[in-house]
C-alpha cells in the first residue's frame, strides 16, 4: 500500500470489495435455490436484479482505481522491469498458490460431504479467480499503455475511448436485443486490437478521471446518469426474465459502464471521507479479502440456505458473515512473519 493515501480512493476500494462479497453472497444463495426460482416472490426476483447491478460495480471500481494510480506514470526499460518484478511476477505466484489452496479445499469438501455437487461447488469456489489472469495481463501491458496515453492530449484519449466503448459495449448489446426479439445470429464483427477490451476501457476511464477530463460535468448530471443506468439494468433484467430469455448481466453491459463510471467520478469529488479510519481498514485488506472470502462461502452456504427466511434475508446474512470471517482471516494471515504479506499480495 502507498504511504501517501488518497481518502476517496480508499473509499472506492472499500465499496468495491464489499460489493464483490455482496454479489458472491447473493449468487451463492440464488444458485443453491435455483430449482425453486420460479416459486420465488416478485420481491425476491427484483432483489436479485438490483443486487446484480450493485455487485457489478465492484470490478469496474477496482479497474478504474488501477488506471487512476498506475497509468499517469512514465516508464523506461529499467522501470518496466522493476514494475513487472514487483507486480506481475509476485501476482502470478500468488495466483498459483491460491489456486492450489482452492483446489485442495474443494477436494477435501467434496470427499467429506458426498452430497456436494463437485461441479457446482467448483464454480462457487473459483468464481472470482477469473479476475487474476485478467489483471495480470493488464499489468503486463500497463507500462506501454501508460507511455502511449501520456503522449496524447486527454481529449484525444477520450475520443478513442468513446469509439472503443461503442465497439466493446454497444455492439454486443445490439446483438442481445436482436437475439431477445427472435432475430438470432446477428453478430457484428469487430477487433479491439491492443486495447484490453472492456476491462481496458475501465482502466482508461480511471486515467481520464485523474487528468480531470470530466470535472466540468455537473454532479447532478452524473448522479442522474447513474440512477438511470441502475433503473435500466434492473428493468432490462426483469424484461429478459418475463420473456424467458437467458440474460446474464456482466461488465460489457453498457449501463454497467455508465453507472459505475459516473459513481466513480462522483466519489472522486469528495474532499474528505467520514469514518476514514474504518474505511482505511476495509481498503487495506480489500485484495486479501478478495483472495480469501470464497474459502468461507461454500462451508457457510448449506447452513444459511436452511434458515427459515426468504432468499434476500439469507443473502444479507451470508454477506455479513463473509465480511466478518474474511477480514478476521486476512488480519491473522497478514501477521504471519515472512509469509502473510506475500500470500495476501499486500504492500
Amino acid at each position: 500500500m502507498n504511504k501517501t493515501r488518497i481518502e476517496w480512493i480508499d473509499l472506492v476500494r472499500a465499496i468495491a470489495i464489499l460489493t464483490v462479497l455482496y454479489i458472491h453472497s447473493v449468487d451463492g444463495i440464488y444458485i443453491i435455490s435455483s430449482d425453486a426460482i420460479l416459486n420465488m416472490t416478485l420481491f425476491s426476483q427484483i432483489f436479485q436484479f438490483i443486487s446484480l447491478f450493485i455487485g457489478r460495480i465492484g470490478v469496474p471500481f477496482f479497474l478504474m482505481i488501477t488506471g487512476y494510480l498506475l497509468l499517469d506514470r512514465a516508464y523506461d526499460d529499467q522501470k518496466v522491469k522493476k514494475f513487472w518484478d514487483k507486480n506481475c511476477k509476485t501476482l502470478i505466484i500468488v495466483t498459483i498458490l491460491w489456486s492450489i489452496v482452492y483446489a485442495v479445499s474443494l477436494f477435501v469438501i467434496s470427499n467429506k460431504y458426498t452430497q456436494v455437487n463437485t461441479v457446482e461447488a467448483g464454480n462457487l469456489f473459483f468464481s472470482h479467480m477469473w479476475y487474476m489472469p485478467m489483471i495480470i495481463g493488464m499489468y503486463l501491458s500497463m507500462p506501454f499503455v501508460s507511455n502511449a496515453v501520456r503522449s496524447f492530449d486527454k481529449r484525444t484519449v477520450f475520443q478513442a475511448t468513446v469509439i472503443f466503448s461503442l465497439l466493446a459495449f454497444c455492439l454486443p448489446f445490439i446483438s442481445v436485443l436482436f437475439d431477445m426479439e427472435g432475430i438470432h445470429n446477428v453478430v457484428i464483427q469487430y477487433c479491439l486490437g491492443f486495447s484490453g477490451g472492456i476491462y481496458g476501457v475501465y482502466i482508461i476511464l480511471g486515467y481520464l478521471v485523474k487528468k480531470g477530463m470530466f470535472k466540468e460535468v455537473s454532479s447532478k448530471l452524473l448522479g442522474g446518469i447513474s440512477i438511470i443506468s441502475f433503473i435500466i439494468c434492473v428493468l432490462f433484467q426483469y424484461y429478459a426474465f418475463i420473456r424467458g430469455y437467458d440474460f446474464f448481466l456482466w461488465y460489457e453491459f453498457p449501463f454497467i459502464l455508465t453507472g459505475s463510471f459516473t459513481l466513480f467520478e462522483l466519489v472522486s469529488r469528495m474532499d474528505s471521507v467520514k469514518a476514514y479510519s474504518q474505511i482505511k481498514f476495509l481498503s487495506k485488506y480489500s485484495f486479501a479479502v478478495f483472495l480469501i472470502h470464497n474459502l468461507f462461502r461454500l462451508p457457510l452456504l448449506p447452513w444459511i440456505v436452511m434458515l427459515p427466511f426468504t432468499e434476500p434475508v439469507k443473502a444479507i446474512i451470508l454477506w455479513v458473515m463473509l465480511i466478518i470471517f474474511s477480514y478476521i482471516a486476512a488480519v491473522i494471515i497478514y501477521r504471519i512473519p515472512k509469509f502473510g504479506k506475500f500470500m495476501l499480495y499486500m504492500r
